[in-house]
């Protein structure tokens, strides 16, 4: 791994693209921490008040005149907060492909064709990318663009690659991680299981307790992000953990291990739950049934990612912490979680597995 101190960290100027969300601010903190100058650049409608000392310039991405806020300035990296707009991307080449010495895009692991094998490097086969006009699936963009064809998450990724390619050319950094997890995070994709877990009582765990599980720490990829801009690097990372192979059990019962709780897990067959439509990794968060093209979820190449510095913090400190700022929720948000099963659902599930099973 490489190692830097930090009294040997070139100071860099960073632009960074939105900066307020789930885990911008931590690339923030981390950034102003190894010395470097931050600029923020964003609607100012998302957690405007965070980091008051910070230069930020406002622009709408949608804007025809987005970018003028940016004109005539020059930064050393400028870093593309997860968007899956090629349009925005495409945009931000011709604004800034001039201005800056780097360009880092926060891509996905979703661009990869498949999962099938387990092992898939940088280099692997990538989904047919999205149209050049392309837009998410949702409302909200579908009426700011109604002429726009509309694409798939991954297919929409890969063209937004290739938008930073194009206008950044050797200068373009992509890292692509999986789940994004940790304090900030506002899907709970991660987090239901913290919160269920020190809830207690009969939980339901799917799968099987060998199946592999995939994630990382927002704090671990943001700070690997950062310094892979200190090193100067570009091209492509795979970005995504635990670093070596963690199973649905180590996850369930290392999270256990941090709560007080009496949770007791029930292990129910993958086939009873697909028949009864749970879906994975939304009603049972971070898990992905093990078939298909998702024989190698989370088991991918992250060699180079690891030989430029990645690293990642204990399963134990990102779910204390997870669950401690779930603790510092509104009452309202803290009942409704945006992933997982609901207790109903739950224990429907439960008693109609017991009554198939005989246990």
């Amino acid at each position: 791994m490489i190692s830097v101190r930090k009294e040997q960290i070139k100071p860099l100027r960073i632009l960074i693209l939105g900066g307020t969300g789930f885990i911008g601010p931590h690339q923030v903190e981390y950034a102003l921490s190894r010395g470097h100058t931050i600029t923020l650049f964003n609607r100012g409608k998302t957690n405007p008040s965070l980091f008051p000392t910070v230069e930020k310039l406002i622009g709408d991405r949608n804007a025809p005149e987005g970018y003028v806020a940016l004109k005539g300035r020059t930064w050393d990296v400028v870093i593309d907060n997860p968007t899956q707009i090629p349009r925005w991307v495409r945009e931000a080449g011709a604004a800034l492909s001039n201005s800056t010495a780097r360009y880092l895009f926060v891509s996905t692991l979703s661009a990869f064709r498949n999962r099938k094998a387990i092992g898939i490097t940088e280099d692997g086969p990538l989904n047919d990318p999205a149209p050049a006009d392309a837009v998410p699936a949702g409302a909200a963009f579908q009426a700011a663009y109604p002429n726009a064809p509309v694409s798939t998450y991954g297919a929409l990724k890969v063209r937004c690659e290739m938008e930073a390619r194009a206008s950044f050319g050797d200068k373009a950094l992509i890292v692509r991680p999986g789940l994004i997890v940790g304090p900030g995070d506002l899907t709970d994709r991660f987090s239901y299981w913290p919160v269920r877990i020190e809830q207690g009582g009969e939980v339901l765990a799917p799968g099987s307790p060998d199946d592999y599980v995939g994630f990382i720490d927002a704090r671990d990829l943001t700070e690997f992000m950062i310094r892979l801009c200190e090193q100067g690097a570009t091209g492509t990372y795979n970005a995504v953990g635990p670093r070596y192979g963690m199973t649905t059990a180590e996850m369930l019962y290392g999270i256990k291990a941090v709560t007080s709780g009496t949770a007791r897990f029930t292990w129910v067959d993958t086939d009873f739950l697909l028949e009864r439509k749970l879906r994975p990794y939304s009603d049972l968060p971070v898990w992905m049934a093990p078939r298909g093209e998702n024989v190698g979820w989370a088991r991918m190449n992250i060699s180079k990612a690891l030989g430029a510095g990645l690293t990642f913090r204990p399963l134990a400190e990102t779910a204390r912490e997870t669950l401690a700022y779930y603790h510092t929720q509104p009452a309202e948000r803290q009942a409704a979680l945006r992933a997982g099963l609901s207790p109903d659902k739950e224990r429907e599930a439960l008693v109609a597995w017991h009554a198939k099973s005989g246990s």
